[in-house]
């Protein structure tokens, strides 16, 4: 099969999105495919041209433009058949304020938040106290993430998203531990915990550092709350209309309750990756994963 591999971009996350891709084009060369690598920063100009050239796309872009639906739509226009959701759900999933109100809306757990699209008035007070997140609306892979324990930590961690031009929201920081949880098809993968080695909280560096935290999968739990948060996995899956595949990330509180944080709609495919790692626990190989994401994809094409 002719593929076409679009990573790169212009987004924060752009080196996240190269560092996969080379793992994600040297196991579909492997495995007898024709990749095609196109950088979406240089090359933007070409993708209507060589997507129509190609038998599929596999996309692997994090941040806008890729999660927010620009590129699947112009796969779309383009004839191509693609991995993962459509447009308007990984638009609704990017924007991670928006996607909180759908969860609230149909009884999902998800903690406090309170949405700022600017910066507020110099009166202003936030409505939730400290301990707080400070997210960007639209950001991921824990970028221009912080946690503000007090007034002028929250101050400085908004100015740091509206220098960037972004949007922003802060969060009731929930306490408890971190469990993250793909979803492949129409089912479940194994939970995966995360323990973060150094510092209180999976950020960036424990993210895609070597060893930056344990990841055990399938996840150390009882019975009953992984499969509560794999049914929450897919449930919010369903909730924001996506297809293929995603990944979903919870804190257990105390009572080991889930409450869900965020869904990735395009999932990191590194060698620290977690939705990888949980293919695995469930028997699939890294390039068995790819495959199923192909076949998938143009099954969702051709209906």
């Amino acid at each position: 099969m002719k593929i076409l591999l679009i990573a790169g971009g212009w987004s924060t996350e752009r080196e996240v999105s190269l560092n996969g891709a080379l793992l994600v084009e040297q196991t579909l060369s492997e495995r007898g495919h024709v990749v095609t690598f196109l950088d979406l920063a240089t090359e933007f100009d070409t993708l209507l041209r060589k997507a129509a050239e190609h038998d599929f796309a596999f996309i692997n872009l994090h941040g806008a433009p890729g999660e927010d639906g620009l590129v699947q739509a112009m796969l779309d226009r383009a004839g191509c058949p693609y991995q993962g959701s459509g447009p308007a759900g990984s638009f609704l999933a990017l924007n991670k304020v928006a996607a909180k109100q759908l969860f609230r809306h149909a009884g999902i757990p998800t903690p406090d938040w309170e949405f700022l699209p600017c910066p507020p008035q110099p009166c202003w007070q936030p409505s939730l106290p400290c301990p707080l997140f400070v997210k960007s609306v639209t950001g991921g892979s824990s970028l221009r993430l912080g946690r503000a324990l007090n007034r002028a930590e929250l101050d400085g961690a908004l100015k740091e998203i509206f220098d960037a031009g972004e949007g922003a929201f802060i969060e009731k920081a929930a306490e408890g531990r971190e469990v993250t949880c793909g979803v492949l098809g129409d089912s479940a993968l194994p939970p995966l915990l995360i323990e973060p080695v150094a510092g209180e909280f999976f950020d960036y560096a424990s993210k895609y550092a070597i060893n930056g935290a344990r990841e055990i999968c399938p996840a150390p739990l009882p019975a009953h709350v992984l499969a509560t948060v794999q049914e929450t996995a897919l449930a919010a899956h369903n909730i924001l209309g996506l297809a293929g595949y995603s990944r979903a990330d919870f804190i257990l509180d105390n009572t080991d309750s889930p409450h869900l944080l965020e869904v990735n709609t395009l999932p990191g495919m590194t060698a620290t990756s977690l939705l990888p790692q949980e293919a695995r626990a469930a028997g699939l190989s890294f390039g068995d994963l790819l495959e199923r994401l192909i076949q998938m994809g143009t099954e969702t094409f051709s209906r």
